[in-house]
């Protein structure tokens, strides 16, 4: 894509709000607007709670797991407000709240952790592809999705989401190879959370940094803090606009921390102490944000409270949805896997219907 290395090269992590709220300085990048902070905080605030209730829905049983993003909700709300109402997001299975960002109902982004539906929401209305679970094989789909629209002369960027392990997937450097080759306008943005389920960064990577990954297909790199809002929204929202422009896709490393099990089902005291987890709680992105806007005469105690109440309205949406009992329909599991289904996929639904008239099970 160039010869300018410079260009290239990833810089230190942009920062633009401190720890303790404060602004901080970041050449090229300027704090975001006031009232996008604002709605920024909104967000997060309902995430966290979102992310709360849902991991209560597994320990009740009303959902079959939940991998939170705790901690790094600051990465997904950012991931969704940078986009504008044509683009596309590519979700992992970690990023609902990304989804939730771009309209999604979150009882419906919960339906495939349920185990009830293949995904339950209609991806074009909302323009957020179905989460994925296997790592990272939504990359090279968001990268079809982005060059088709680049030959129509559709002014589409994609938001391609991967975690840290995915970029020791084939997929990711596939998708990045082929980005750069069409220019595709993809934003391939990377949550760096540390570990890989139980594998910490360190046995994962050699790379300086995962943005660096980029140098080796023409892809420029940019690393930001990921648990500053305004440092995301600058940064992201820069890499949407240079996609958008033209100028080809962009990779942005987001450092933050999974503050939480990677799912229900893991154990993460096995892997890392409470005291790695501890020194990250001074680094919470609400936190942080709340005494950026505290301090700006941006955020009142009014507002803090209308914040709240409309996140355990959310929170409350969420729990009605799911403790609602599904009646399943076994023969749904061939429906919509294709546009057309093909032969065997019409073989193993008549096998199961077979199966259940034998039994008598109705359908």
């Amino acid at each position: 894509m160039t010869g300018d290395l410079h260009h290239l090269l990833p810089s230190e992590p942009v920062m633009l709000i401190d720890a303790h709220g404060r602004p901080a300085e970041a050449a090229g990048y300027a704090l975001p607007d006031g009232a996008d902070l604002v709605r920024a905080f909104d967000a997060l605030v309902t995430a966290r709670r979102f992310n709360d209730q849902a991991y209560a829905l597994v320990r009740q049983g009303r959902l079959a797991v939940y991998p939170s993003s705790h901690g790094q909700e600051a990465c997904q709300v950012a991931a969704a407000q940078v986009l504008a109402d044509g683009d596309w997001l590519f979700p992992t299975y970690r990023d609902t709240v990304a989804a939730m960002g771009r309209g999604v109902d979150p009882v419906e982004a919960l339906t495939l952790l349920k185990g009830d539906w293949h995904c339950g929401y209609d991806p074009t209305e909302h323009r957020v592809a179905p989460h994925a679970t296997p790592l990272a094989t939504q990359l090279p789909h968001a990268v079809g999705v982005a060059h088709a629209a680049r030959l129509k002369g559709e002014p589409t960027v994609a938001m391609a989401m991967c975690g840290d392990g995915g970029t020791s997937e084939g997929d990711f450097h596939e998708a990045l190879n082929f980005a750069a080759v069409f220019r595709a306008p993809v934003v391939f943005f990377v949550q760096n959370n540390e570990y890989a389920i139980s594998v910490p960064l360190a046995r994962q990577s050699a790379a300086p940094s995962l943005a660096h990954k980029g140098v080796g297909y023409g892809v420029p790199g940019r690393r930001v803090d990921g648990n500053d809002m305004a440092a995301l929204l600058a940064v992201l929202g820069d890499a949407v606009a240079r996609a958008r422009a033209g100028e080809g896709p962009q990779l942005v490393e987001a450092h933050t921390y999974r503050m939480q099990a990677h799912t229900n089902a893991d154990d993460a005291t096995r892997y890392r102490s409470d005291a790695d987890v501890a020194a990250w709680v001074e680094r919470d992105p609400i936190t942080r944000l709340e005494l950026h806007l505290r301090e700006r005469g941006l955020l009142t105690d009014a507002q803090r409270a209308d914040f709240a109440a409309r996140a355990e309205r959310v929170a409350e949406h969420v729990r009605d949805g799911l403790n609602r009992d599904v009646e399943p329909d076994p023969s749904m599991l061939f429906a919509h896997v294709y546009a057309a289904p093909t032969q065997q996929l019409a073989e193993q639904a008549a096998l199961v219907a077979d199966e259940l008239d034998r039994e008598g099970a109705p359908r």
